[in-house]
């Protein structure tokens, strides 16, 4: 009898491991406003160009991709990686409004905040938190003083699918207080303490399927892996890292960290993440794979988008179909480059800078990489491409400070290189070195102002944009700058007046103003 009894028994748990449940995550990030085509550069697809086949991404496409992956599919999540704001002229004039639209036409459960959904303060966020038929997540953050957004915004939520309970968590820069305008009474806090925090949460309640909605880079999601428990999936954002087989990806699809897996969608729309997860019935992952699935002339446009997304685009015609300029080459503005050493975009910028207040006895001139996003094709440069690769509405910022000042400055520029951080300076009326290996703090060298080493004593002035000299990405040092003045004209008027006074034909150029050890 008691064998008899250990058979059944035994044959009762094999039948409960085989009640496997499967899930196909569907997912996207930073995609920042691209609704329609881009082009290989991620800038805008002309519309010969995407009409022959050489152009990526846009809503309408998007709209078939993901129809056709639940079609394949008996069980989908739709989620996005944050950053939906931000980047084209359809943010500039519409702010969160048509990202919202957008996303509830094609079926989103759930996002999470981007640093950039905080680029116009915590209204625009709430307007379009009340817009969208989705929750919209953010575990690391303290909202409960911020009255606009204590009631929009929720740490984690819990969907059905096919009878389970799935948690979500979301997840947003612990720096986000430096690289946007949430303002003063958010309050960012770590990540690890945050994601174990609701895990521990959701478990009690329990939920035993638990995705992350991350944020904030592969880096940190690689480290929310190893040091939480808990976690099955991250689906990640903000470093817009490419996973997967194909030439360019920085990692396999998806990243096994333990028993959790990482996966991440480049950006811009050009890939739909589609990601295979299996759980026993106790929620552990028994199997994970998948791919990024280009976006591509293969995949139709669905002709309601095209139409909806034609009647937003009416207002913005006059002013991106504006020619300023030519160029004879592509203008390399790749993040990959601009937030790693001297690029082609980013000279031009500061240079651009620099030549604008050259009469104020301004001397040096910095950009931030991470302002920079996109690059430029060759042929005829259209006002509604520099829009879109200087899509922030930022000023330039005039100031003095020290020799001292401008060094650290440069410090805080190289401190996050390996991470591909967007505080990475482009420079003018300056060159450096920096040494990628050393410690943070201690990088730059051999920083010459015209030609003669910087003295750390005299006092140098400075344009830059007036994001980095209100301390974004890091750059705290300038708070507290003399005679700054933030109101000058438009960084994208600058670089478009400038261009275009360089005559037709304009050739990219580097000169070595910047240099690695």
């Amino acid at each position: 009898m008691t064998r008899f009894l250990t058979a059944t028994a035994a044959l009762a748990l094999t039948a409960g491991a085989a009640q496997a449940y499967d899930l196909t995550i569907l997912h996207t990030n930073d995609f920042h406003a691209r609704f329609e085509p881009i082009s290989p550069y991620d800038g805008p697809c002309d519309p010969e160009d995407n009409a022959a086949g050489e152009c990526f991404g846009g809503t309408a496409r998007l709209v078939n991709a993901i129809a056709d992956a639940k079609a394949r599919n008996d069980n989908t999540l739709l989620v996005d990686g944050g950053d939906q704001f931000q980047g084209t002229l359809f943010y500039t004039y519409y702010k969160g409004a048509v990202a919202a639209e957008m996303m509830n036409m094609l079926g989103y459960d759930a996002m999470t905040v981007g640093n950039h959904e905080f680029d116009d303060g915590p209204e625009v966020l709430r307007s379009f938190a009340a817009e969208i038929e989705f929750p919209i997540l953010m575990s690391n953050a303290d909202i409960s003083r911020e009255p606009i957004l204590s009631d929009a915004i929720e740490k984690s939520t819990v969907i059905e699918k096919n009878g389970e309970r799935i948690g979500l968590i979301g997840l947003t820069p612990q720096d986000t207080d430096e690289l946007a305008s949430p303002g003063p009474n958010v309050i960012f806090t770590d990540p690890v303490d945050a994601v174990q925090s609701e895990v521990d949460r959701l478990t009690a309640d329990g939920v035993n399927k638990i995705v992350v909605l991350s944020h904030s880079g592969y880096g940190v999601d690689q480290r929310v892996a190893r040091e939480t428990t808990g976690v099955d999936v991250i689906v990640g954002g903000h470093s817009n890292t490419l996973l997967g087989e194909m030439e360019g990806a920085e990692g396999p699809y998806p990243t096994m960290v333990g028993d959790t897996a990482i996966v991440q969608a480049y950006a811009y729309g050009k890939y739909l993440g589609e990601l295979d997860v299996t759980f026993d019935d106790e929620g552990k992952v028994v199997s994970a794979s998948g791919q990024p699935l280009v976006i591509d002339a293969n995949v139709a446009e669905d002709q309601a988008a095209l139409d909806r997304i034609a009647v937003l685009a009416e207002p913005l015609e006059e002013i991106r179909n504006e020619v300023v300029a030519s160029t004879t080459a592509p203008i390399v503005g790749e993040r990959e480059v601009c937030r790693a050493g001297e690029c082609e975009m980013g000279s031009l910028i500061a240079d651009a800078m620099l030549d604008r207040v050259a009469d104020q006895g301004i001397a040096i001139a910095i950009q931030n990489g991470g302002g920079i996003r996109a690059s430029i094709d060759e042929g005829e440069i259209t006002m509604g491409e520099v829009l879109t690769v200087l899509p922030f509405q930022n000023t330039l910022a005039t100031f003095e400070t020290t020799g001292e000042t401008v060094v650290a400055a440069l410090e805080n520029g190289v401190s996050q290189v390996e991470e591909g951080a967007g505080r990475f300076p482009q420079v003018a009326g300056l060159t450096f070195a920096f040494d990628p290996s050393a410690e943070p703090g201690n990088r730059v060298s051999d920083v010459m102002v015209g030609g003669e080493p910087i003295d750390m004593d005299a006092t140098y002035g400075v344009v830059t944009n007036n994001y980095v000299r209100t301390g974004g990405d890091g750059y705290a040092m300038f708070l507290n700058a003399e005679n700054a003045y933030d109101f000058g004209p438009g960084l994208e008027v600058v670089l478009a007046d400038y261009i275009s006074e360089q005559g037709s034909g304009f050739t990219p150029y580097t000169d070595g103003r910047i240099t690695e050890k």
